[in-house]
Order: structure tokens, then sequence, then C-alpha cells
């Protein structure tokens, strides 16, 4: 068996899988073309500066200090740590999920045990790793007390994070997982019709100029674990994502 039918069969993809008129499932994500890029362009729910303090001109190491003793909101008190974000600062592809669960905030990382384990494979199928080229985070960085959603106020007070987050690591492209994550940043649409799609993030960086990076939506893990039939609908826009990618290195 191929390597990349052995990952399929990880994600639960293969053989069940398969494009209209094939009789073997496609594995190799550059058949997918690239879509337009829409004009729905991420304009986030609630902004905001955490405390008092700017972090426009923090350095990787200040900002991974600051948020780790962040007490700017009360989501703070009720977690054991902030979940700042684990893999390459420098990579090019950014996942982003909306908040840590209960597990996650025990562990200290983002996508963990069966959920982290699907995440896995789904990096692997696009020839991803972790630490290799892609960088995975949350939105908010305390988890919600009894797996609860954070309101407003403490959405607000992490946008600034995630915001220098982006522009220290400056990715080609984003991934976001799942409808919650993409409502915090602002896409307000039903979720079936945002998938399948690239939409557009305005990122400021910290000279003033703003630039648009691709951006793409698809299932949470955890949901695929609970729907497996949309694990076919998320390699799908894994195969969009790479077309995507590839796409901009011809630019």
């Amino acid at each position: 068996m191929s390597r990349e039918k052995a990952v399929l069969r990880e994600f639960n993809l293969y053989p069940l899988w398969q494009r209209r008129g094939q009789t073997e499932p496609a594995l190799d994500p550059v058949v997918v073309a690239a879509q337009p890029v829409e004009s729905n362009t991420a304009h986030k729910i609630v902004t905001g500066k955490v405390g008092a303090q700017d972090v426009s001109n923090l350095s990787w190491p200040d900002l991974k200090k600051m948020v780790k003793g962040c007490t700017a909101c009360k989501l703070r008190t009720d977690c054991t740590q902030t979940i700042f974000g684990v893999g390459d600062v420098k990579a090019d592809w950014l996942f982003l999920g909306a908040w840590p669960s209960m597990n996650e905030d025990v562990q200290g990382v983002p996508f963990v045990e069966q959920t982290g384990n699907l995440l896995d494979n789904m990096l692997a199928a696009i020839k991803l790793k972790r630490d290799h080229n892609a960088y995975i985070t949350h939105i908010v960085k305390c988890s919600p007390p009894g797996n609860g959603q954070p309101g407003p106020d403490e959405v607000a007070q992490c946008a600034p994070y995630l915001e220098r987050q982006i522009q220290l690591i400056r990715p080609k492209l984003i991934v976001i997982l799942g409808e919650a994550a993409a409502l915090l940043l602002g896409y307000s649409a039903t979720f079936a019709s945002l998938r399948g799609k690239v939409h557009s993030y305005r990122s400021s960086s910290s000279d003033g100029l703003t630039e648009n990076i691709p951006l793409i939506i698809t299932h949470d893990p955890a949901h695929l674990l609970q729907v497996p039939m949309d694990k076919a609908q998320a390699w799908d826009d894994l195969c969009l994502a790479v077309a995507t990618m590839q796409g901009l290195a011809l630019d």
C-alpha cells in the first residue's frame, strides 16, 4: 500500500471515499483546482487591547511570556494555564481552533488525545507535521469553565494576541477548524456555505501595512469524530488548501 493510501486509511477516507467517476479515491491534492479568492474578508466580531498594554511590537518570546501570565479576563481564574500554541513559528500554514478544551487545559497544548490524533492525520495527509511548516493555536487562549463558551469580552482580550501571532508567523495560508472558530473571526454565514471556498483574512503588520491572507474553513476534528461521514468534506477542504498554496507559489 502506498503511503498516501495508508494516510487516507488512517483518516478513515480509504477505500470508502471516491470522487465521482473514479474507482479509486483521489490521492493527490493537486487534482483539486484552487477557487478564486472570495470577497468574504474576515472582520473580527470583537476587537480590543489586552488590558492597557499594546502587543504590536512584542517579540515572539515576549508575546509568549505575556500570554502565559495573562490575567486580563475572568477565564484565567478558572483555567489551569493559557494555551499559546505549538509548531513551526515560521510556518506557511496556520491552523486555528476556537478555544481549548478541558483536556487541552490540563496538558497545555492545543488538540490532544483523539482530536489531536485526527488532526495529526489530517496534517500528514497533506505532508505536514505540527513541528514542520505548520503552527496550531486557538483564537481564545484559555479554556472556558465546564467546556463552555467564552463571552465577547474574553474574545476581545485575546484578539490582539492572535493578531500578533499572525504578524510574527506571517503564514501564507490560514485553515479555520470548525464553525465556532469561523464565527469568532467574523464569518457569520452558514457553515455549509463557508466551506469549499477561499476566503481572505485581513492582517495588519507592525509597519502599518495590511495584507489579505487566503483562508479556508473546514470541520473541527472533534466534529469529525462525532460525524465521520463529514471526513470526506474535510478531505476536499484540505485538497483545496493544498491547491491554493501551490497557486501562491506560482504567483
